[in-house]
């Protein structure tokens, strides 16, 4: 919630992100903020209800069983767990599940409120939001892998965010080689790149499995149209 807060103070202190703000429809919003709400709220009670049922009628022998220290259960949620979403989202843009993951790629202009745009029930589908309950349930000292949970959420955010940094700061120098940037992730919603850098967190999955694109420009065109109406866009296909 703390990174969310300070994007969303960085986008509005920006005057071209404030002027996008204001373009953005009441459809927008709409979409935008019962996807924010879903994957931020929802999904995390939903879970704690879930898992706390499975639990009284589960053996409580592996509550606890991984005994990783703070370095290693951080990598296992910033790098392993990182590596399985790259993967989720690749088959979400497969034939198979592209109908549904379409409503996500409609953003038409990047920002912190576009990054959970979904149908009401493809946050199901995604699947850190199943792993990491199941990791904090089996780790004995969990601390490590919260901070990769929520390093990861953070960067979730600023990815889907116009807020670039400039491109010959140390800043850049430093990220660049290996994280997800915004101008990274943008080309990943253009119009016409929508098939590559499926990353979260790292780039190095995407360069490693050739899905890696990179350009000093910024893509032409963000965003794809549908012929799919507002309620679709919240419920497809069962719409």
């Amino acid at each position: 919630m703390s990174s969310f807060i300070i994007l969303i103070a960085w986008t509005i202190s920006h005057k071209s992100s404030r002027g996008h703000l204001r373009t953005k429809t009441c459809q927008d919003w709409l979409l935008d903020g019962s996807g924010l709400a879903i994957q931020g709220i929802f999904m995390p009670l939903l879970q704690a209800l879930l898992f706390s049922e499975l639990c009284q009628h589960l053996t409580t022998d592996y509550q606890g069983c991984l005994k990783l220290s703070l370095i290693p259960s951080f990598i296992l949620s910033f790098v392993m767990v990182d590596y399985l979403y790259y993967w989720n989202h690749r088959l979400l843009h497969l034939k198979l599940f592209w109908p549904v993951h379409q409503v996500h790629h409609t953003v038409n202009q990047m920002d912190v409120f576009g990054t959970s745009r979904n149908t009401i029930w493809t946050s199901l589908l995604i699947i850190y939001l199943w792993i990491n309950p199941l990791f904090l349930y089996l780790l004995a000292k969990p601390t490590g892998y919260l901070l990769g949970v929520s390093l990861t959420s953070a960067l979730d955010l600023w990815r889907h965010s116009r807020l670039l940094i400039a491109p010959n700061s140390c800043w850049a120098k430093v990220l660049s080689p290996w994280l997800i940037l915004p101008e990274d992730h943008a080309w990943h919603h253009g119009r016409e790149t929508r098939d590559y850098n499926y990353g979260a967190n790292l780039k190095i999955w995407d360069k490693f499995h050739g899905t890696y694109y990179q350009c000093q420009e910024s893509p032409s065109a963000l965003g794809i149209t549908t012929s799919l109406n507002l309620m679709q866009k919240l419920f497809f296909p069962f719409l």
